[in-house]
């Protein structure tokens, strides 16, 4: 009589990833929206009438507010030193876009404020 033992194995669990592992980035897939949306921006922002110059001005400012929190994700988390390069570098660039869109809407909002006092005592016609 043959007694037949079986073993089981159990599965070696595969090793952790390391701590500061790369993430695995489509670099040239990234490059290539990044590249695309700036010529359709570029293309929008130039048909637009100077009368809705502040209102978009204002919607720029909100969108780059957006732009602002991924950015610093990307400048802060755990990606390639090129990736987090280019997230500090679109940080510095919306937060430019942010505040010159508000002083250049503060000025043109200034543009069509009245004086309380006219020459004259009178308002104009």
């Amino acid at each position: 009589m043959t007694l037949l033992t079986a073993t089981t194995q159990v599965p070696a669990e595969p090793a952790p990833a390391p701590a500061h592992a790369p993430a695995d980035v489509d670099f040239w897939g990234l490059l290539f929206v990044f590249v695309l949306s700036s010529f359709i921006g570029m293309g929008v922002i130039r048909r637009v009438s100077r009368l809705l110059h502040t209102p978009l001005m204002s919607l720029t400012n909100a969108i780059s507010a957006i732009a602002v929190v991924g950015a610093i994700i990307v400048a802060g988390g755990e990606y390639p030193p090129l990736i987090r390069a280019m997230g500090a570098v679109a940080l510095f660039a919306s937060m430019t876009n942010i505040v010159s869109g508000f002083l250049i809407t503060n000025r043109m909002l200034k543009m069509f404020k009245t004086d309380e006092k006219r020459p004259g005592g009178g308002h104009a016609a």
